[in-house]
């Protein structure tokens, strides 16, 4: 059976669909309301979704998770089916689930990927947090209030069909003893931090207002340039 084409349509950043969710969302019906989302706009049933939400406490496993650093599993465990090892949800962490159609924007998993972190770098220097990319270690990092690099951002991504699952997760105020239940993304030599911790104002409204004030310029750097994998991260 032949495969539906891409959208033909103009796909800018004012066609995507921004949804924000207030209460917590138990993981289970994210991971299949986003399952549903993905087939729907492959299937050209529906449009293409940036999510923002946060989830009741609880650790995800990606594709590569050991379960040697699962130390303490005090909350529920779900599989992710996404790119990386384990991570940590709860509330207080911007939760981003894209939805987003590669077929049309150069069906390149690493090129998507370098630049959600972009997206992730600019819309936390909106909040005056100066954050980076770390050579060799997917996620995003700045330095703690110690003067520790600490993680402050994760990402995990899933492509089925050239539609992209999952996201990312940023810190604002989570209870960060929470990782500790964990190795986080498979890096216990660092730390993880918030926005919070870092003495800023922790605002969830702040946040997404940079997400989306930044998301634009992310959808407009993606084009074509190749191939790619079909999924990578490290959470999220």
């Amino acid at each position: 059976m032949a495969l539906p084409p891409p959208p033909t349509a103009a796909s800018g950043a004012t066609d995507i669909e921004w949804r924000v969710d207030r209460d917590p969302v138990d993981y289970p019906v994210a991971l299949h309301d986003m399952e549903e989302r993905a087939a729907a706009i492959f299937a050209g049933e529906a449009g293409e979704r940036v999510w923002l939400l946060e989830h009741p406490p609880l650790y995800t496993a990606g594709t590569s998770a050991d379960p040697a650093e699962l130390i303490d599993p005090r909350f529920p465990v779900h599989d992710a089916g996404r790119g990386g090892r384990y991570t940590y949800h709860g509330p207080g962490q911007r939760i981003g689930y894209l939805n987003i159609d590669l077929r049309d924007r150069g069906r390149d998993v690493r090129n998507f990927v370098h630049h959600l972190e972009g997206w992730m770098i600019d819309a936390l220097a909106e909040l005056n947090i100066a954050a980076r990319r770390a050579e060799g270690r997917i996620g995003i990092w700045t330095d703690d209030a110690q003067g520790r690099e600490a993680k402050i951002g994760a990402l995990g991504i899933r492509v089925r069909r050239w539609v992209t699952l999952h996201g990312f997760s940023i810190n604002v105020d989570p209870d960060l003893s929470h990782f500790g239940g964990i190795v986080p993304c498979g890096l216990a030599e660092y730390p993880v931090t918030s926005i919070a911790a870092l003495g800023k104002p922790a605002s969830m409204a702040a946040l997404d207002a940079a997400l989306k004030a930044h998301f634009p310029a992310f959808i407009g750097r993606l084009r074509r340039c190749g191939a790619g994998v079909e999924q990578c991260g490290d959470g999220g």
